[in-house]
Order: C-alpha cells, then sequence, then structure tokens
C-alpha cells in the first residue's frame, strides 16, 4: 500500500513556519482618496435630501458623478481605486451618463410631494 501526502508541503520534509504577509504600506489608502472624495460630496447630498431640499440633494448626486467621471478620465488605473470599474471609456461615460440623467431629472420635475 502507498501513502500519498495530502499536499506537497507534506512531501517536502520538515515544515517551516509560514511568513506573515507583509504589513500595507503607509500610502496604500491614498488610492482610495479619489473615492472618498466622491462619497463626501455624495454625503452632503444626503444630508440636503434629508433636509427635504431634494432637488439640492440630487443635483449634487450630480456633481458627485461628475467629480467621478473628471477623476476617472484624468487619473491612471492604479490610482483611480474603486472609481476604476471597467475601462476608463466605459467608466467616464457611464459617470457622465447618469450625472446628466440625474441633473435632467432633477431640474426639470415640477410638482409632486416635496413642492
Amino acid at each position: 500500500m502507498t501513502v500519498v501526502p495530502a499536499s506537497p508541503r507534506e512531501s517536502a520534509g520538515p515544515s517551516q513556519p509560514e511568513q506573515p504577509p507583509p504589513p500595507p504600506s503607509r500610502r496604500s489608502w491614498v488610492v482610495h482618496l479619489p473615492f472618498l472624495v466622491v462619497m463626501l460630496i455624495v454625503l452632503v447630498a444626503g444630508v440636503r435630501i434629508w433636509q427635504y431640499h431634494w432637488r439640492q440633494g440630487a443635483a449634487l448626486i450630480a456633481v458627485a458623478l461628475l467629480v467621478a467621471a473628471g477623476l476617472r478620465a484624468v487619473l491612471p488605473e492604479v490610482k483611480a481605486g474603486l472609481l476604476a470599474i471597467r475601462g476608463k471609456a466605459i467608466d467616464v461615460l457611464s459617470y457622465l451618463g447618469f450625472a446628466v440623467v440625474i441633473l435632467f431629472v432633477a431640474l426639470t420635475i415640477t410638482g409632486g410631494p416635496f413642492g
């Protein structure tokens, strides 16, 4: 009867202690700064909507998307952080398209429960 080792480590002889992963760089969070800027604008928009200034809030969300499009257009892939979802062109066009639609809706809706 032949015994087959369960993993390559077992066949390598005595096990060596695993090396811990390297500590994250102090600058690793900087890559998420563009996303943080966009989310801060969205947070302000949420506060304005909560205060029943929904047009201003919707316009601020459109501004956040325009900022996202601008940042995605000028930043390289490795510095775009969470703004980089697909290819650069698709991301920029998507952000711009959503911004235009939201701004159009915010500026053209009249009446409704919020006046």
